[in-house]
């Protein structure tokens, strides 16, 4: 009887031994695949966030090389209409081709204006070019628009010398102005031409999707 009594417990220490090892490798194998996922999702977090700031890092570099390239191609345009500028000075030293030039800027002047007495403004430098390219503007103005203007140069007050020359016009009620010095037209110049010359100088833009 108790050889009996100690068989059946052997084999029910066996069996809960091996009930036991069983659940053990069950949860084992819980906690590896647990542990496994867990590594998986930070590994995929991590290549997540890799991928990103690489993609970050990229956007970075190809906005500052973008910028980098405007910044030098805006310091070509500059450089291009500072040379235009300084060669603007050179017009008015030759006064044989200067007279013409003027006076074509004070009669555009007068057709903008279109009234009967107009006063101008130049550089003192010019006044004596200017008595001659006023009666030249105002001929001109009278043929075609059927009638005389009476032109007056101001000399109690001069266009600054520094500028490269060119004229001022001013109506008689002293409320309109007509800038046509050489730098203005040069501004107006370069806003108008400017597309043109981006275009001829770095070619058409890459991002530009819409052509006038």
């Amino acid at each position: 009887m108790e050889s009996f009594i100690k068989k059946e417990a052997d084999e029910k220490a066996k069996e809960i031994q091996l009930k036991a090892d069983e659940e053990y490798e069950i949860e084992k194998a819980n906690i590896v695949r647990s542990e496994i996922a867990a590594i998986d999702a930070l590994y995929a977090q991590k290549t997540k966030k890799a991928s990103l700031a690489q993609q970050i890092t990229k956007s970075t570099i190809a906005n500052k090389t973008r910028l980098k390239v405007l910044s030098q191609r805006e310091t070509v345009l500059d450089d291009i209409f500072a040379q235009a500028e300084e060669d603007l000075k050179k017009i008015s030293k030759d006064k044989a081709r200067y007279e013409p030039v003027l006076a074509g800027l004070i009669e555009e002047g007068l057709l903008t204006i279109l009234e009967k007495k107009v006063s101008i403004k130049v550089r003192e430098a010019d006044l004596d070019v200017a008595k001659k390219a006023l009666a030249t503007a105002a001929a001109e103005f009278e043929k075609k628009t059927g009638y005389p203007v009476e032109v007056t140069i101001n000399e109690s007050e001069y266009l600054n010398k520094d500028l490269a020359g060119g004229v001022v016009l001013t109506n008689g009620s002293g409320r309109i102005d007509v800038d046509n010095t050489l730098e203005e037209r040069l501004k107006l110049l370069s806003e108008e031409s400017l597309p043109a010359i981006r275009l001829s100088l770095f070619g058409p833009s890459k991002t530009r999707k819409f052509f006038d």
